[in-house]
């Protein structure tokens, strides 16, 4: 089953596909679950149902492709019991490094075509940039200085298909799905890994999440720790050292009203080339919202200004103890970096937005299935020899049967009629000047044919 891989590798993920497909209780689907695990990992290029078929099935692809289609797009499996079990296989291989030390909030997004694919609207896409036609998904990951995994996997459902019943029939979206912002997701997401006793770690959020009070407060309700990303116009007022507060005033304003010895150098991590370091400083403040102000709890403001800009540059809010180290402090808030990579890895090496059906279901069992595969990779990373590449492709990709061709690829075979191929340049090309062949202005029965097979 698990083409292209190495045999000690083969042998692992095959034993890792068993125990994930085994909570399906169902023989076939636990099988198609390995193939389609297999073929994320194995098949080149597009990872969309046809290809993976290809590699797992070479002498039946037509065959292999239905059944594969049925099960990731129709059959009635649970993503987040999949996700339970992946999560259970992999966690160990990631605090063997150490314990979990963030919880990881964001969202990806996926450019599309047309308007058909589930959740597909014209809304801002990180991908490209811009506001462009994509579906967004949300997601929640955990993470320590090792290694990091996604935990939750959530399609954000506009409002304009929300409230439209016929995309939403012809979608398959569940009678259970509403209309929820993508902060209101990232919170049922929080409180569902609360619910199941993940081991916890401090929220991570950029400003799109971290500016958003409502899912700040409901992350401390939750009873956990955040260092939050906001915008430079958020409008606090700084904590003297007796209680006192100062003036409200913004996040940016108040960066700039700081005395030149409040700034230290700080690095965080090796980089690929050298030390990440920058300038920080952070101070005590409440936020100062116009309505409820005085329920607001002190928290830690961070600044980021490197020297080679003119301002400050990002802003954080935290509420990791006061007494919290400062380079722990930007320790914790620079770990976002691990979605990064995580996003990078599930695109390019295992095909996450390479799903081309437009139901919920398959939608969801697609990025499960990626998600999965991701895991065994992540849990396979420190088997990699140190003097070996550190990307996760660590198998080599399968051969696809002679003669294969997708759905919509060019054909390349040669047309039938050698002397009208276009993309053949003769092989005696005339120089100016030189003399002209006679040419009968009348076809023979043999050029008629062949024009004839050549249109036909």
């Amino acid at each position: 089953m698990a083409l292209g891989l190495a045999a000690d590798s083969a042998s692992r993920f095959v034993a890792f596909v068993e125990k994930v497909s085994g909570i399906l209780r169902h023989t076939v689907r636990a099988r198609h679950m390995g193939e389609y695990c297999t073929g994320l990992l194995a098949a080149p290029g597009r990872k969309s149902v046809e290809p993976m078929a290809a590699v797992t099935a070479p002498s039946e692809v037509s065959i292999q492709h239905q059944k594969l289609l049925h099960f990731i797009a129709n059959a009635p499996w649970s993503d987040e019991k999949v996700m339970t079990k992946v999560r259970e296989l992999v966690l160990p291989a990631i605090e063997r490094h150490g314990p979990i030390e963030a919880w990881i909030i964001d969202d990806t997004s996926f450019p599309k075509c047309g308007k058909h694919s589930v959740g597909v609207h014209h809304q801002y896409c990180g991908q490209l940039g811009k506001q462009a036609n994509c579906q967004v998904v949300v997601t929640l990951s955990i993470a320590n200085h090792h290694a990091s995994l996604p935990v939750a996997y959530r399609l954000y459902l506009p409002k304009a298909w929300a409230d439209d019943a016929a995309r939403r029939k012809q979608a398959h979206v569940p009678s259970t799905i509403h209309f929820q912002t993508k902060p209101q997701i990232a919170l049922t997401q929080l409180s569902a890994a609360c619910a199941a006793g993940i081991a916890r770690g401090v929220v991570l959020m950029d400003a799109s999440y971290g500016a958003n009070k409502v899912l700040r407060n409901g992350v401390s309700a939750l009873g956990l720790q955040y260092a939050a990303a906001i915008v430079p116009t958020l409008k606090l007022r700084k904590v003297g050292k007796k209680g006192e507060l100062g003036a409200r005033m913004s996040a940016k304003a108040l960066a700039l009203s700081l005395p030149k010895h409040a700034w230290r150098n700080i690095t965080w991590r090796d980089g690929s080339a050298d030390p990440l370091h920058s300038r920080f400083a952070r101070v005590r403040v409440r936020a100062a919202p116009i309505r409820g102000e005085a329920k607001q709890m002190e928290e830690t403001l961070l600044i980021e200004w490197p020297q080679s800009e003119a301002e400050p540059t990002k802003y954080w809010l935290s509420t990791l103890p006061a007494e919290t180290p400062f380079r722990r402090l930007v320790d914790i808030v620079k770990m976002r970096w691990r979605i990064e990579r995580d996003y990078q890895d599930l695109k390019q090496e295992i095909g996450l937005g390479h799903y081309e059906g437009r139901g919920w279901r398959g939608f969801h069992h697609h990025g499960t299935l990626c998600i999965a595969a991701y895991g065994f990779l992540v849990s396979e990373r420190e088997k990699i020899p140190p003097s070996e590449a550190s990307s996760p492709r660590v198998f080599a990709q399968a051969a696809l049967p002679d003669g294969y061709r997708p759905r919509g690829a060019s054909d390349q075979a040669r047309t039938a009629c050698a002397q009208l191929t276009r993309d053949r340049a003769p092989l005696n090309l005339r120089h100016a000047g030189a003399p002209t062949t006679e040419m009968s202005v009348l076809r023979t029965h043999e050029q008629s044919s062949c024009v004839l097979t050549q249109y036909n």
